[in-house]
């Protein structure tokens, strides 16, 4: 794997923190509608976890990718991005938001059981396509990255 340019970590880690900060909102706004649903099936239960768990998982991908890209700002102090530190921080925005991503489809699927069972069929379909989309997107994405002709 080759080095990867400061600026464009900086940016990316700018971009990431602003989508999950979008998301995160959205993520909590849909856990605090589902904790008001006077519906007590469980799926409203395992819709407002996943909910809850893809805006806490939002929350850490928004310090992270804020931290990267203070962190790799051109004004940064000399010596603040220690070499151990980098992967780390990576790694922590790719969980994170993934964890998120994937919290809210699941979230987003379940939330249609509550009404009915034809909704619960569509809203689930929509989930697993949107997921299988942006597992493809990711795998195609980490595959250029990695590659020798990335950069």
């Amino acid at each position: 794997m080759q080095a990867v340019n400061a600026e464009f970590l900086a940016e990316t880690g700018r971009q990431i923190a602003s989508l999950s900060a979008f998301l995160g909102g959205f993520a909590a706004t849909f856990f605090g509608i589902l904790l008001q649903s006077p519906n007590s099936r469980r799926h409203v239960g395992w819709a407002a976890g996943a909910a809850a768990v893809a805006s806490a998982s939002f929350i850490l991908a928004v310090i992270s990718g804020t931290t990267l890209a203070l962190v790799m700002h051109p004004g940064a102090p000399p010596g603040i991005a220690k070499p151990t530190f980098l992967p780390q921080v990576r790694s922590l925005i790719l969980i994170a938001f993934s964890c998120g991503i994937y919290s809210i489809l699941l979230s987003l699927g379940l939330s249609g059981w509550i009404r009915s069972r034809q909704l619960g069929i569509v809203t689930s379909v929509a989930a697993l396509r949107s997921k299988s989309a942006l597992r493809g997107w990711y795998d195609r994405g980490r595959r250029r990255i990695c590659s020798d002709k990335a950069f």
